[in-house]
């Protein structure tokens, strides 16, 4: 009779229709000596459980203690790079020649229709950059 009802529980394991309970009940049948010699093939199957709750990790993991050299120099190289970029670029900036066009115009409606033009040019670029947002 406690075969049958195994053999029953092992159907409903396989087609995983087996509550907690059933499987613990499975386990402990499997986990014992008294296994009938048709189920000793599914032994292994429950029987995973108990060992690896004996085993444990012994090695040891060798951790690195130096700091590599090539990123000290990356960011030595890194660091001069943009110094020298920021100095080039100030270099430059107050080197220009100051030009006295201000972009200043004698005529009124070609100054008005200039600045239209950049008004809607400016209110395009703000309806993109806000669409794109969000």
């Amino acid at each position: 009779m406690a075969l049958d009802k195994i053999e029953k529980l092992l159907e409903k394991y396989f087609e995983a229709e087996t509550t907690i309970a059933e499987e613990r009940e499975l386990k402990a049948y499997f986990s014992s000596e008294n296994v009938a010699p048709p189920l000793e093939q599914y032994k292994p199957m429950f029987g995973y459980a108990t060992q690896p709750k004996q085993e444990q990790f012994k090695a040891t993991i060798p951790l690195p203690t130096k700091k590599r050299k090539s990123v000290v120099w990356l960011s030595v190289a890194a660091s001069v790079a943009v110094l020298l970029s920021v100095g080039l670029f100030t270099f430059n900036y107050y080197n220009q020649p100051v030009s006295e066009d201000l972009g200043t115009y004698d005529d009124p409606e070609v100054a008005f229709r200039e600045t239209q033009k950049e008004v809607s040019s400016l209110s395009l670029l703000t309806a993109m950059l806000s669409s794109a947002y969000f």
